[in-house]
């Protein structure tokens, strides 16, 4: 048979048309049939398909391909989000081929994992995308058989014409479906009636994860292709003034030395654009190992950088910022945090007049609680590879946010954006540290200079010391009580290296008629990004940490305590901007004090301890129980109750919420980083202490409450209030008051004040 020549690139397309509501593009292309066996089809020959939308594509044997916008690093989006499209498309979920889609932000919407916004983000456009396919087929089937659409009805990939015995597969009609115009307004499903969505669907790329299938960064390949390892400053605040390569370059399998900028003094840095160090020295050679013996023989004269200055253009505006060149110690920095602490700070919400109602007070708690700095430590260090010519690139590898890196790659090759090609392989954990991707630009660049295909690798210990860190933080609550033990005021101060944590909308902002809440930061150039749930996870560990001792000093149980808050919150709100739901957020406590017998018979057997917390749209609650183990702490159980709207994927979802919690044990009791001038004191698991496989719990009991409100947030709303949870075990099990993180582990304090 003789081969069809096509020429269809990823921005190509013949029509676009905007779906209702959706605010996304949905595009198709008229391709015949090609006569490919459907058993052969690969992302290689994907143009061979016939394309109904952005994300569908129908061979005429109906092998139905899916593709996922959103990159995935295990959280299961290339599951959850083609389930979505399957459900309105209707088809059989057992016959249907996911893929990675490429990035094409008018093709496939944002394509950005952040912020636990896949599911709530993609909700609707996905589902129009599947119902509008499903309709253009139909129109197909009623051209071709000469019968009024609606006529017509579909059932797991078959059209089926009931007065005429009519039946014909999607695929049948999906070559003549790809030229109709897409229709707009069509109607969605029922959510009651779903087949698929709200149904446990196994993971797409399960068995291609458990074979050893290379599907993540540090297994692309390709032809001649080198690798780049970076040597940047031994500590923040520092440069090279000099550096000699010539014994590295004689070192075996190496091809080149050099210096470059990531950044061009002046450069505007867009939203999600950073630096740690700006000028970096590189070894290029043919094998990691051969690079990494290499870089050690680099002489390197390193210098204080002193205060630079940085050009902001994305959140927030234009604006410049003074990064201080200070050399920074952990000792110093918690000095530093003490003084801000006792200095006035911006208020951020005020109700009533809560300055009298402490004067008043019979008795007043006060508690300070602190937290450090904390590593993502993604299991797969970060790496990119680039390919990058005279008119062109190509960059590939694990990335959170390639929307937000393309017009930065763009600015800085100075080339269009359509010559630049973005693919997304499989990443090895994000937690928000893959959404600041200058590991992309230090990659491209160094191709470009290099003149050669380049895979540029970060070992754990440069992944480590590199920054882009949780940040440092503190927070003094206070609450004052009457003489019947009634909470009459709040009051929460927060401060942070290099920014604050404090959410003031957030409970018991509403549920307090006197209540004050104020922010501080100090700035430093340990540089900082979203890390899983940013905020929350320190705010609910010491909110609800300060919330069940103030229960006990009122003589209330937790929950009991928690749910009157919340009811007040409910029936008569204080203020007119809290963020949450009191309905919802008392219903994850409910169902958690049903689903974990709490005050019942296990009371007696385990520690327990309770947390609450809504971030990200979403609500979670958990009970911890906690025995001792060779005399340490050890969760032994967790009951964990989630309200998200509508689970998408039940199997997904509670193995989201189980990797939440123990993730969320590790950092409570072990997470931490600390400094010595400038230099990271941690830089590998023998010196940064992670939760170990025999150390996560035995059981891990998750419980979703069932409405219909359209789904929410996921990855990041269980895991704060683990930290809560863990420290009021604690204080079960030991019979102390835990204000330190990490829990467990030694760290340098702020006093209390």
């Amino acid at each position: 048979m003789e081969k069809t020549k096509t020429n269809f690139g990823r921005r190509t397309f013949l029509k676009a048309s905007a779906l209702a509501g959706g605010g996304l593009l949905i595009q198709f292309s008229a391709l015949a049939k090609l006569g490919l066996d459907a058993k052969s089809v690969t992302a290689d020959n994907s143009a061979q398909w016939n394309e109904l939308t952005g994300y569908i594509k129908i061979m005429d044997d109906n092998v139905v391909k899916i593709l996922c916008p959103n990159p995935e690093f295990g959280q299961n989006v290339m599951t959850s989000l083609p389930m979505m499209v399957a459900e309105e498309l209707d088809v059989n979920w057992k016959e249907v081929v996911v893929e990675m889609g490429p990035h094409d932000n008018t093709k496939l919407g944002p394509q950005f994992t952040g912020g636990s916004n896949s599911m709530r983000m993609y909700w609707k456009p996905l589902r129009e995308a599947g119902a509008a396919a499903r309709n253009m087929l139909m129109q197909a089937a009623a051209q071709n058989w000469g019968v009024p659409v609606e006529e017509l009805s579909t059932k797991a990939g078959v059209i089926v014409h009931t007065k005429s015995g009519k039946t014909g597969k999607y695929g049948d009609f999906a070559s003549k479906a790809a030229i109709i115009p897409v229709p707009k307004g069509v109607k969605l499903k029922d959510v009651q009636s779903f087949k698929i969505v709200r149904h446990p669907q196994k993971n797409v790329e399960g068995a291609k994860i458990i074979s050893g299938k290379p599907l993540f960064g540090l297994d692309y390949k390709q032809e001649g292709m080198l690798i780049a390892m970076i040597q940047h400053p031994p500590a923040f605040g520092m440069t090279f003034k000099s550096f000699d390569g010539s014994q590295a370059l004689k070192m075996p399998g190496i091809t080149d030395v050099f210096s470059f900028k990531l950044y061009d003094d002046g450069f505007e840095q867009g939203g999600f654009d950073t630096r740690t160090f700006n000028d970096l020295i590189v070894v290029v050679g043919k094998t990691t190992w051969q690079v990494m013996q290499a870089r050690k023989k680099l002489v390197v004269e390193w210098v204080p950088a002193g205060d630079t200055k940085d050009y902001m253009a994305g959140r927030g505006g234009k604006r410049e910022v003074i990064v201080p060149g200070e050399l920074e110690s952990t000792d110093a920095q918690l000095e530093k945090m003490k003084l801000y602490a006792s200095k006035p700070a911006q208020q951020l919400r005020k109700d009533g007049d809560p300055e009298t109602a402490f004067k008043n007070a019979a008795q007043i708690i006060e508690r300070t609680y602190n937290a450090p700095f904390l590593a993502h430590n993604c299991m797969e260090p970060m790496n990119f590879f680039a390919h990058v010519t005279g008119d062109k690139a190509l960059v590939a590898g694990p990335l959170q946010a390639p929307g937000w890196v393309e017009p930065t790659l763009s600015k800085i090759l100075k080339l269009p954006a359509d010559k630049i090609e973005i693919q997304m392989t499989r990443m090895g954990g994000g937690f928000g540290r893959r959404a600041y991707g200058q590991y992309v630009i230090e990659a491209a660049l160094i191709s470009k200079k290099a003149k050669a295909p380049v895979k540029l690798i970060y070992s754990r210990e440069d992944d480590t010391t590199y920054g882009i860190y949780r940040p440092m933080y503190t927070a003094t609550y206070r609450a004052a009580l009457d003489a019947n033990k009634n909470v009459i005021a709040f009051h929460v101060k927060g401060g942070g290296i290099p920014e604050h944590a404090i959410a003031a909308n957030r409970f018991p902002a509403g549920a307090i008629d006197n209540y004050l809440a104020e922010g501080w930061e100090i700035p430093s150039n340990i540089t900082i990004g979203a890390f899983r749930a940013p905020r929350s996870n320190f705010n609910a560990a010491a909110e609800q940490s300060f919330l069940d001792e103030l229960a006990e000093a009122m003589g209330k149980d937790p929950i009991d305590f928690r749910l009157e808050l919340l009811n007040r919150a409910k029936e008569n709100p204080v203020g007119k901007n809290n963020e949450y739901d009191a309905d919802r957020y008392a219903g994850v406590l409910k169902l958690v004090k049903e689903k974990s017998g709490w005050n019942g018979p296990e009371q007696k057997k385990y520690s327990r301890g309770v947390a609450a917390y809504f971030c990200h749209n979403s609500y979670a609650a958990h009970v911890v129980d906690m025995t001792l183990k060779d005399g340490q702490p050890y969760v032994e159980r967790v009951f964990s109750a989630v309200d998200c709207g509508i689970v998408i994927n039940p199997d997904a979802a509670a193995n989201m919420v189980q990797g939440a919690v123990v993730d969320g044990i590790g950092n409570a009791l072990y997470g931490g980083l600390t400094h010595k001038n400038g230099v990271v004191e941690q830089t590998n698991f023998h010196s940064y202490r992670i939760i170990r496989m025999h150390e996560a719990p035995k059981k891990v009991e998750v419980h979703f409450v069932q409405n219909d409100i359209d789904p929410t947030g996921l990855g990041e709303p269980p895991f704060p209030p683990v930290f809560g949870a863990v420290a009021n075990a604690l204080y079960k099990a030991l019979g102390k008051r835990y204000y330190q993180q990490p829990y467990t582990s030694p760290q340098p304090q702020i006093p209390i004040v």
